[in-house]
């Protein structure tokens, strides 16, 4: 019976999904952008390091469709190779946030008391921190590079996870099959790995889908003040601070990487609202 249930739950809320029309165009523009990521060498016209200084910062044409930068590179290939960086800072961090802020919030929930006032403190003090300074901070500290950058933004959104994964705890420890799960003698991680976190995941679904779209912005603005990905290798928002100076003369050095980060954090705010009405139960009909 709680397989059928299970199933029939998943097909309503698969067909929830399919008629919110926003989703379905933002998961095909990410489906796109990981077949890019994945196939970055058989789509990318040119490597992205690859330089012709006979084309200096030459506008789009028919031998480069997106033109060139300062470097003679092909911005149509860093764009497609800096698709594969942006979505695994993406994934990664949020991976991080969801892991930790997980895990602090189910043992804050569960057992309450001074544990979940001592955690939930930690999680209030990071949460005063503006995001953004505190995510310069730690990737000043760090370092740059992929690791750090990844590691620098997953920290940032941990109180988020934590916060939400509580609240969810909270709403379910206390139900009869918890109680039930206590009675035969089911030990605390069993009793969290087994019956709370199977119940608290849709609210995290809708968080880390949307959390991604902040991770690849925040990795953007670290990159374009210097704190994340260095050159060579390309970053969409370190393509947007080499453009600087010259965003009189080739705007489109600025336009083209601004497009890539706008399409990929609209698709993932979509996502992440049609699986947030699809999986609220206040809102079925």
């Amino acid at each position: 019976m709680p397989i059928m249930k299970g199933n029939s739950m998943l097909k309503y809320t698969l067909i929830r999904l399919r008629r919110n029309y926003l989703a379905i165009i933002g998961f095909a523009v990410l489906l796109v952008l990981i077949l890019t990521a994945v196939f970055a060498e058989q789509l990318a016209p040119f490597g992205y390091s690859d330089q012709d200084y006979m084309m200096i910062r030459k506008p789009p044409s028919a031998e480069h469709l997106l033109g060139t930068d300062e470097f003679g590179r092909d911005v149509l290939s860093r764009l497609i190779f800096g698709s594969r960086i942006s979505l695994q800072v993406g994934l990664i961090a949020v991976s991080i946030s969801l892991i930790a802020g997980g895990a602090i919030g189910a043992v804050a929930g569960y057992f309450g008391g001074k544990i979940d006032n001592f955690l939930m403190r930690i999680m209030d003090v990071q949460l005063a921190i503006p995001t953004i300074l505190l995510a310069i901070v730690i990737s000043s500290a760090l370092g740059p590079g992929l690791f750090n950058l990844m590691v620098a933004v997953g920290i940032t959104s941990i109180p988020r996870f934590a916060r939400l994964m509580r609240a969810s705890v909270l709403s379910v420890k206390n139900m009869e099959f918890i109680e039930a799960a206590r009675a035969m003698g089911a030990s605390h991680l069993r009793i969290i790995l087994l019956y709370i976190l199977p119940n608290c995941m849709a609210p995290l679904i809708v968080q880390s889908t949307l959390s991604v779209a902040n991770a690849i912005l925040f990795a953007a603005t670290l990159s374009f003040l210097g704190l994340g990905i260095q050159p060579p290798f390309p970053e969409w928002g370190g393509m947007l601070s080499a453009a600087r100076p010259y965003l009189r003369n080739s705007a489109y050095l600025s336009i083209f990487p601004g497009l890539a980060i706008m399409i990929t954090i609209v698709s993932l705010n979509c996502i992440g609202d049609g699986l947030r009405d699809a999986l609220d139960p206040k809102q079925k009909r």
